[in-house]
């Protein structure tokens, strides 16, 4: 039986900033996922300790007012957050993340800054086992024009996506591209073990491709990390 049949954990953050790690999470969700079976919800809204930008803000509808008032102490929610995907690869459940090498990133420095341990100190023989939709689609689908938001995807692969940028509902949709994924390119993703490697090569030749691109006609010093699922934490 391919992943896709059995259970998912989908992940999703909303944050105060485009840099992972700079950015503080205010909104994270875990998502449960089985076909035949009723999704299994859990979403905090966390109180980031710092202002959060009017630009993001814009995206996702949390205000700093908002934050404060309603939101959760970010440490306990995010060591719970670590142990839960931990605890999903322990027992072989894919986490299912759009651009895990943001998400990731993001959870790893806020662990760091809120002194737990992360992840990779969590997962002693334990394996990460991602499926990242953005890869996958970039791979599959290299020469499709246009971009690869999640509402991109949705609209691709004919996925449902009401309330955009809202950390549940981002999640549920992200796994649903999977499973369509999954569903179209057996073949190349019903192996998960393989498919780590799979996505890391993928994610390898986008990555070497577009910042070809991007110096011969933007920006000569560009610079695409290459490192998936998730970017190492900067020297202290």
């Amino acid at each position: 039986m391919s992943w896709h049949q059995g259970p998912m954990l989908a992940f999703d953050t909303e944050t105060t900033a485009t840099d992972p790690f700079e950015a503080r999470v205010v909104q994270v969700c875990l998502a449960r996922c089985q076909p035949h079976q009723p999704n299994e919800i859990t979403t905090w809204l966390l109180d980031p300790g710092v202002e959060i930008p009017a630009e993001a803000a814009a995206i996702h509808g949390i205000t700093t007012e908002v934050a404060r008032r309603d939101g959760a102490t970010p440490a306990p929610v995010l060591d719970e957050v670590a142990d839960r995907l931990v605890a999903a690869w322990t027992d072989g459940v894919p986490a299912i993340i759009m651009n895990a090498s943001y998400d990731l990133t993001v959870l790893d420095a806020e662990l760091a800054r809120h002194g737990l341990p992360v992840l990779h100190d969590r997962l002693r023989d334990t394996r990460m086992l991602i499926v990242d939709p953005l890869v996958i689609d970039r791979h599959v689908a290299r020469y499709r024009p246009g971009k690869k938001r999640l509402e991109d995807l949705c609209r691709t692969y004919a996925v449902p996506l009401e309330d955009a940028h809202q950390a549940d509902a981002d999640a549920v949709a992200t796994a649903r591209v999977a499973w369509r994924l999954a569903e179209a390119f057996p073949e190349q993703l019903g192996d998960l073990q393989a498919l780590q490697e799979l996505q890391q090569a993928w994610h390898l030749a986008w990555a070497t491709d577009f910042e070809e691109y991007m110096r011969e006609h933007v920006d000569p010093e560009t610079t695409i990390e290459r490192t998936w699922p998730h970017l190492p934490q900067p020297a202290s």
